[in-house]
């Protein structure tokens, strides 16, 4: 949530490039980060949101690395700190900053020196302006509106005064800019609902008339600007759950029904993954799910990747056998192996004492094992949370009179019981019957109706 206005205020660009050599499809980053603990800083796809590499850092606290492009925008994160970069092939950049106040001493030169200088201040910029969020989005919408226009208007000032920025980057970042602004007037009824927990809450008839009338099609604005990401995928998104709605159908058939109507590959593509990467380990209709996805995604790695996670999914499928963990600490003493409690059906949640959604769920989950006390089921509820979060899961155990059987994992997401069902999110809940074969690997919520309906079908 924090992070929001910062993840939406930077954008790939795709022109202002000098000309290259064809076979050139790599940079060459290096520099120096001083004062640091960090032996390696990672550089992700602002793209793809994908980590691309793992630079090591020396002693000295230089590092250099050559890197395989693929689009224009980075970031190179060490740490707590993170740096923009644009790095189009062929480029060169120096990096240099204390790791203690990288803010102040961030020092960029080499290739797109300007550029990258630009949008390293643009965050400082966009975040000064932004203020605190919660508090943004608890405004009315007039005054909402007027601070996200003093957002854009800081944002567009510090462009026209950046030195030695090519003009066509800076036509490209002024749609960027907008589009930013748009994303952002577009969160306001979510955001403004959550913040004031009235999630009924609607903003006025003509408050979003800004958005009517934007092509949804266009590839180069797709590239290059997250906030026009974020409108496409929202708009299909407002259009799925009216077809949803309207033709009886689960919510992600109905985005999926719709991305493959878009006529541009590649915005199709990317929608359909980013959709299916993680979605399809939730859906309730996996063989339709997969089915949309596999005929109409054209990117071959893509299709590789959720064709890897359907075959891992078809595994969990009902009546299969359970995944299995071991020797997971027990909160009452000792360790609980998942074969130690064959003979009864398993309701498993999957939570963190980080996680609000999973918190949430307490009541609830209280509720149930308090009405199914006695009977043919156990309640196991296993935590996800680091090592150094041990002490705040026992505590949140006392202080929440959490009941069932508490476990902690062994190594956090990458447990091999969490990976082998595939969990990307939390709260997560799964049903095993007592001969220790699965009955649903994604699970009503304790707080859904469907969920007491499927106890009752027990002979419990």
């Amino acid at each position: 949530m924090k992070k929001l206005l910062l993840l939406i205020a930077f954008t790939t660009i795709l022109s202002c490039k000098p000309e290259i050599e064809k076979n050139i499809d790599y940079a060459i980053i290096s520099g120096k980060i001083e004062n640091t603990d960090s032996k390696t800083a990672i550089i992700y796809n602002q793209f793809t949101k994908n980590k691309i590499a793992d630079i090591t850092i020396a002693e000295d606290g230089t590092f250099r690395d050559t890197l395989k492009i693929t689009t224009d925008l980075y970031a190179l994160r060490q740490g707590k700190n993170s740096t923009e970069l644009y790095l189009p092939k062929g480029s060169n950049l120096k990096i240099e900053y204390d790791a203690t106040k990288k803010d102040s001493t961030l020092q960029l030169t080499g290739s797109y020196s300007a550029i990258n200088k630009y949008l390293s201040d643009k965050v400082l910029v966009t975040k000064t302006a932004t203020g605190d969020q919660k508090e943004m989005f608890l405004k009315d919408e007039a005054d909402f509106k007027t601070h996200i226009l003093k957002i854009k208007t800081a944002e567009e000032g510090l462009l026209s005064k950046a030195s030695d920025i090519p003009e066509d980057f800076k036509q490209n970042e002024l749609k960027n800019i907008h589009y930013n602004y748009l994303s952002i007037l577009n969160n306001y009824a979510p955001y403004h609902g959550y913040y004031s927990k009235d999630r009924s809450f609607k903003t006025s008839e003509n408050f979003l008339d800004e958005l009517k009338n934007i092509d949804l099609e266009n590839e180069n604005d797709f590239l290059f600007s997250e906030g026009y990401r974020n409108i496409v995928s929202n708009s299909i998104a407002i259009n799925a759950t009216e077809l949803a709605e309207k033709d009886s159908i689960a919510n992600d058939i109905a985005y999926l029904t719709l991305t493959a109507k878009v006529e541009s590959n590649q915005i199709k593509n990317k929608l359909l993954f980013d959709t299916a990467k993680d979605g399809i380990t939730y859906t309730d209709n996996l063989d339709e799910f997969y089915t949309l996805f596999a005929n109409n995604s054209t990117d071959e790695e893509n299709n590789k990747t959720i064709t890897t996670a359907y075959n891992k999914l078809k595994a969990l499928a009902k009546g299969s056998i359970s995944p299995k963990f071991v020797d997971y600490e027990n909160n009452a003493g000792g360790t609980t192996s998942l074969d130690d409690l064959k003979g009864k059906y398993l309701y498993l949640d999957i939570w963190a004492t980080w996680c609000g959604p999973c918190i949430a769920e307490i009541p609830s989950l209280k509720k149930l094992e308090k009405e199914y006390h006695g009977k043919n089921i156990e309640f196991i509820s296993i935590s996800i949370d680091k090592t150094k979060d041990h002490e705040k899961w026992k505590k949140m155990i006392v202080d929440k009179e959490l009941k069932g059987i508490q476990l902690f994992a062994d190594n956090n997401w990458e447990s091999k019981f969490v990976e082998e069902y595939m969990i990307k999110g939390i709260p997560r809940f799964i049903l095993i019957d007592p001969q220790g074969n699965i009955v649903n690997a994604n699970a009503p919520r304790p707080s859904d109706e469907k969920l007491v309906e499927t106890l009752q079908s027990f002979e419990l």
